[in-house]
């Protein structure tokens, strides 16, 4: 590299990262890959709490237990695997949280961005694409042919209603207020 600075030639290319892989920051991706493994070691353990004993499963509960002092033929493994699977999921919901915090940080951050370069386009972004089918709407005939509040409807309501009922029986009306415009002045 110092004669080729020295010559004043540029570097060749090849072996040589000139550009970022991806978007994708590595730290992100390496939460990912361990939400990942914490996931397929849940199923394990489930799996295996559920009676699956073939070897792989075994082998792959061993592993989730190695370095403790906790022998699968114990008579509370049970408990144990419950307990190491909330863990797992507590540590994937932390994990996910960290990267909705990053995620709506940047979205937040990038909005800001283009509020102060070009709010035009920022509220471009804004709006939502049509939610409705894309297909073509209804016919102004069917709609009116339709008339769901015309059609009489006999609702059970249930005996829940019959006690709602009886205890407001007893209960006194208010008397009506009139509003005048004198009042409102």
């Amino acid at each position: 590299m110092a004669v080729y600075r020295f010559i004043g030639a540029k570097l060749p290319l090849a072996g040589r990262a000139t550009t970022q892989s991806s978007a994708i920051p590595a730290w992100r991706k390496r939460i990912e890959d361990r939400i990942g493994k914490a996931r397929a070691l849940i199923g394990s353990l489930t799996s295996f709490r559920s009676g699956n004993n073939r070897p792989r499963i075994v082998r792959t509960v061993r592993m989730a237990f190695a370095g403790t002092n906790i022998s699968l033929s114990q008579p509370d493994i049970t408990q144990q695997l419950t307990e190491r699977i909330d863990d797992l999921k507590q540590k994937i919901a932390a994990w996910g949280k960290r990267i909705r915090r990053f995620t709506e940080r940047s979205r937040r951050f990038n909005q800001n961005r283009l509020f102060q370069s070009d709010q035009k386009r920022l509220y471009k972004s804004l709006e939502r694409p049509k939610v409705c089918g894309a297909g073509q709407g209804s016919d102004q005939a069917d709609v009116i042919a339709f008339e769901v509040w015309s059609k009489p409807v006999n609702h059970s309501e249930g005996p829940w209603m019959e006690v709602v009922a009886s205890q407001g029986a007893s209960v006194t009306p208010m008397d009506p207020i009139t509003i005048t415009p004198k009042d409102v002045a």
